[in-house]
């Protein structure tokens, strides 16, 4: 099984802001890893941090390289994250529409075409310098 499919799906649902095509996407007990947090399980407390996201950013995702491995249990992304900070986010600078652009990548885990895993990365230091 291939698991490109699957995240370009994955991929394509976050730039539409279709958190539930996103989900679709996603095992009922996929754990999420956050950039600079707490892994987060299951597909309710995905649904929510997706709201909180739209919320706070609105983020479309360019020049996107998808990986996976031959027997589609894992797989990888690497892209640049365009977007525009809406409101401020605890523990963050203050919001005040300010663009930003920042590499950044995701890793995953797949089951039976499902993401069971998502793990993103991003340097904060970076995306923190350029909303200040």
């Amino acid at each position: 099984m291939n698991a490109e499919p699957t995240l370009k799906a994955y991929f394509d649902a976050f730039n539409r802001g279709d958190i539930p095509g996103m989900l679709a996407c996603l095992s009922e007990d996929v754990a999420h890893h956050v950039n600079e947090g707490e892994v987060r399980r299951g597909k309710d407390l995905f649904r929510s941090f997706c709201v909180h996201m739209g919320r706070c950013y609105r983020e479309e995702l360019t020049d996107m390289v998808v990986f996976s491995n031959s027997d589609g249990t894992r797989g990888a992304a690497e892209y640049i994250v365009n977007g525009t900070y809406l409101e401020t986010d605890d523990g963050l600078p203050e919001a005040r529409g300010q663009s930003y652009r920042l590499p950044a990548g995701s890793f995953f885990s797949l089951q039976d075409g499902l993401i069971t895993r998502v793990v993103t990365y991003y340097n904060l230091a970076d995306w923190t310098a350029q909303v200040s």
